[in-house]
């Protein structure tokens, strides 16, 4: 019996301390010797910060990265209108009188 809860509170607490431990970005170093973050999304940062800054700034020329910007709505996968922050529609709420 007790062995069949252990195994019980392993299975429920597992997953929560596995995925609190995958978060942590882990340090690495390039080829070239730069010291870099590795994220668990893929994603990668130089650990100095005047190197993070002109590779932000390089990754900003990029097509591919003038997307939508994260404090626009609207523009459902690439349709439609973006509302930037400022413009009289932006956070308008329902057009609907009863849901105001």
């Amino acid at each position: 019996m007790k062995t069949a809860f252990a195994l019980m509170l392993m299975l429920v607490a597992g997953p929560g301390l596995a995925t609190e431990l995958d978060r942590t970005p882990l340090e690495a170093t390039t080829v070239g010797g730069e010291k870099v973050r590795l994220y668990p999304n893929g994603r990668w940062k130089f650990v100095d910060a005047a190197k993070a800054a002109e590779a932000e700034k390089l990754a900003g020329e990029y097509p591919e990265n003038k997307a939508r910007p994260a404090e626009a709505q609207g523009g459902v996968f690439g349709v439609g209108r973006l509302l930037m922050p400022g413009d009289k529609d932006y956070n308008r709420g329902s057009l609907n009188p009863k849901l105001r």
